[in-house]
This record gives C-alpha cells, sequence and structure tokens, in this order.
C-alpha cells in the first residue's frame, strides 16, 4: 500500500535522502516536512500514515514532540531516526510511542524493509477494522437474528484472521469479504445445512450483498465483490507457490497448497515464479478455496 509521509529531521541532506529513498521505491508519498518539532501540530498530520522523526532536534526532541502530537490526538505511526545508541533514550522513545527505529547513517536497505514492514502492518490493521465494520452491519436489526452466539461469531473471526494472516492475505482488500463468507456458511450450517460445496459464486455474492446494500447497487457491488475475492485467492496461490519454491517442506505450504487448491496448478504457478513470470496463467477454483478455507477454519475452531 503506498503511504503518506511526514519528516521531521533538522538535517536536510537526510530528508532529501529519505524522499528519495521513499519515491524510488514507490513506498508512498512526502506530504510535508518540518526541521524541528517546534511548528508541527497533529492538525498538520491530518493524512498522515507515518511520521519520520529524529531523537536528537535543536528546539524540541523527537520525544517531547512525539508526546506533544500523541496528546493532541496523532494516531498514525511514529518511526525514529537517530545515531544514537543510548538504550534508555531509545527505551523512552518506545515508551511514547514509537513503532520502529531506523539507525543512522541513513541505510537504504534498511529504510525499504522498515517501510515495507510498517505499510504491511498498517494495511493489516485496516482490513481488521473493515471487516469488523461489516460484521456490525451484518447485526443491524433489518437483518435476521444471528443462530451463532457471540463467543462462536467471536472464535470464527480470531480463526479466520489466523489463518489469513498464515496465508498472506491478511492485508488484501478481499479479507473482509471473505470473513463475511464465512460467517454466511456458518449461520447455513446453524440452519441446519451441511456444506459440501458452495453455491454458484454469483449467487452467494449476490446473497450477501443484498444485505448491506440498496437494490439499484447490487450489481456494480457484486462485481466488485467477485473482483476482490479473486485478487485475494490469486494472491493467497501465489504466497504458497512462493513459499513451496523456497522450501519445499514448508509446513504451511506442505498442509495448505495441497487442500486450497489443485496442486498441479500450484506446480506450475512455482515453475512461473521461477522463470521471473509476475501475471500467471494457472487456473484457480473459487469455489474449492471459499469451501476448503471454511473447513480449516472450522479445524481450528475444533482444536
Amino acid at each position: 500500500m503506498a503511504l503518506r509521509f511526514f519528516l521531521i529531521e533538522d538535517d536536510a541532506v537526510v530528508r532529501k535522502m529519505l524522499e528519495k529513498i521513499i519515491h524510488e521505491n514507490e513506498l508512498g508519498e512526502v506530504v510535508g516536512q518540518a526541521d524541528d518539532g517546534l511548528d508541527v501540530s497533529a492538525d498538520q498530520l491530518f493524512s498522515v500514515d507515518v511520521v519520520l522523526i529524529d531523537l536528537l532536534m535543536p528546539g524540541r526532541d523527537g520525544i517531547q514532540t512525539i508526546k506533544k502530537l500523541r496528546e493532541e490526538g496523532f494516531a498514525g505511526q511514529f518511526i525514529m531516526i537517530s545515531q544514537v545508541e543510548n538504550k534508555e533514550m531509545i527505551g523512552q522513545a518506545y515508551l511514547h510511542g514509537v513503532d520502529t527505529y531506523i539507525q543512522k547513517p541513513i541505510n537504504r536497505y534498511e529504510v525499504v524493509s522498515v517501510l515495507k514492514r510498517v505499510a504491511e502492518h498498517i494495511s493489516v490493521l485496516q482490513s481488521l477494522q473493515s471487516i469488523r465494520q461489516m460484521l456490525e452491519v451484518l447485526d443491524k436489526p433489518k437483518t435476521s437474528p444471528s443462530l451463532l452466539s457471540l463467543n462462536e461469531q467471536a472464535n470464527l473471526e480470531q480463526q479466520a484472521q489466523q489463518l489469513l494472516l498464515l496465508l498472506g492475505i491478511a492485508g488484501e482488500a478481499g479479507s473482509a469479504d471473505l470473513l463475511l463468507i464465512m460467517r454466511w456458511l456458518a449461520e447455513k450450517e446453524a440452519q441446519g445445512q451441511t456444506i459440501h460445496e458452495l453455491p454458484p459464486l454469483k449467487e452467494l455474492y449476490t446473497e450477501l450483498i443484498q444485505q448491506t446494500h440498496l437494490a439499484a447497487e447490487i450489481t456494480k457491488e457484486v462485481r466488485a465483490l467477485e473482483q476482490r475475492i479473486r485478487r485475494l485467492v490469486l494472491q493467497a496461490f501465489t504466497h504458497l507457490a512462493s513459499l513451496g519454491l523456497t522450501d519445499y517442506t514448508n509446513p504451511t505450504f506442505e498442509h495448505f497448497a495441497p487442500r486450497l487448491f489443485d496442486f498441479a496448478e500450484i506446480r506450475k504457478r512455482m515453475k512461473e515464479l521461477e522463470n521471473g513470470e509476475k501475471a500467471s496463467k494457472c487456473r484457480i477454483n473459487v469455489r474449492k478455496f471459499l469451501t476448503a478455507f471454511y473447513m480449516e477454519v472450522k479445524k481450528a475452531q475444533l482444536s
């Protein structure tokens, strides 16, 4: 995901280096800069995801600035930049809200690695928030009362989230939709239906959309849902193939690859990745993936 950054650093050369690294590696956009923390307020950071901030600055140091911005309501991420090796000072910075640390002198590879990790973390948090919001919509009075207890719903969400993380798809937009499908399947089973195979996907997607959207929006929203789910499944497919290519005995690959997908197609994707092909010509059975994913969630709930 592309992030919006704000730089607070008294060294103009360092600011220029950071901006160049962010731009060249397509990590996001630097939307603002300051050479100390004196004149920076939370209002200036309204749309900012990450603040990269120097620990030692004239006027107001990094820890004081972080404390002030947190008090003013800034809820984004802080990444500390400093050559200070004093463990007590670094510990204080973490206590006041720093999320991670980049050491001076600036190293391009370290900066890219840290920012990609932070982007993934933010993406996961946003995805989980989206999941909770969509579940709240389903729990409104206009929908049928749930046959699942609150404990069952919470356990379903927890196990599905862990599986999303394991498959490298927790940050995908379709992860919220996938959890809704898991909830739908669990409700069907609670009504006494046995889940062996999903209905035609169009019917499933339409039923889900009808619960949360106006009739005039249904066709467009069904198409959008279908695309999000397909991208999600393709990402899981590629993630597993990548794991297998790196280590054929990887336990995640060994367990999930043959259960969620046609293993012959996984082998084809491995060859594509080995040849450096980004796009895939492999066939993916979305219905098989969704059914198998639900079975894995159920299994995890019972263990």
